[in-house]
């Protein structure tokens, strides 16, 4: 029996490297993409595989509930929350409609299509959920001078990461998997549609993230990080994490009293 994948912003990038990858490996595939000519380009270039291409746009309501009906009534094995925009600026200078934008495409289309997708899988008693974040969700504490500022974007890969680890956690023993993969700068076309040129700064390729994400879930990884060699400063970082959240207190800290 084929296994069933659904795999936005499937049209480019990271995204058609997954479409590739479940492609040779058996799956049956729904591709999300805004773009449907280039959906029907790689349904007819795969002829072996079972594609159903979905033309959506999750930055709108209209969109996010299409898809989300299809991750409620099939059975899907894998959902790949891959769709994104950047939008790299200041929150000053972000556009309203933009902001807006970032937020449903990263925010809430994956929130929304991971809560329509998982009750299936919890009764069927397998699958898994992969949502692609980015190394910036951590690049919070960065001084001024050293990123580019982009606070919704780096805020809304944040969001996917904690909310992918909250979800592994309450979905213990299930037997459905969630993983969020945190690449660094991919060769795409992701940063050339928002006018950045990255051709000089050195890139991971698209199948090199893909392939990481799908150990990652084999070795059971909640956060992947395709480019980091050394697991344990991830570990240190979720250590640190949970240290302040046991450290709190009903007691005012002392420097905070006069």
């Amino acid at each position: 029996m084929s296994k069933l994948a659904l795999v936005t912003g499937a049209t480019s990038g990271i995204g058609a490297a997954f479409a590739e990858r479940l492609a040779a490996d058996g799956y049956d595939l729904v591709l999300v993409g805004r773009r449907r000519e280039r959906l029907e380009e790689f349904a007819a270039a795969h002829t072996e595989t079972k594609v159903r291409a979905v033309a959506a746009d999750l930055s709108t309501d209209d969109g996010i509930d299409t898809v989300a009906r299809i991750c409620a009534e099939e059975p899907l094995d894998l959902l790949v929350n891959n769709a994104g925009v950047a939008h790299y600026m200041p929150l000053a200078e972000l556009p309203a409609d933009k902001a807006r934008e970032l937020v449903k495409v990263k925010v809430l289309a994956p929130t929304l299509l991971a809560r329509a997708a998982v009750a299936g899988m919890q009764e069927r008693g397998r699958g898994a959920i992969v949502n692609v974040a980015g190394m910036i969700a951590f690049s919070g504490p960065a001084p001024h001078a050293q990123l580019p500022r982009r606070a919704v974007y780096a805020g809304s890969l944040a969001h996917l990461v904690a909310m992918s680890q909250t979800l592994s956690a309450e979905l213990e023993g299930t037997g459905v998997r969630v993983q969020v993969v945190c690449p660094g700068v991919v060769a795409t076309e992701f940063h050339e549609r928002q006018g950045l040129d990255l051709s000089a700064i050195p890139r991971m390729g698209a199948a090199d993230v893909v392939t990481a994400a799908l150990r990652g879930l084999e070795l059971g990884e909640v956060v992947c990080a395709p480019g980091v060699e050394d697991p344990s400063l991830l570990d240190a970082v979720f250590q640190a994490d949970l240290a302040a959240f046991a450290g709190q207190s009903t007691e005012l800290a002392s420097r905070y009293r006069r």
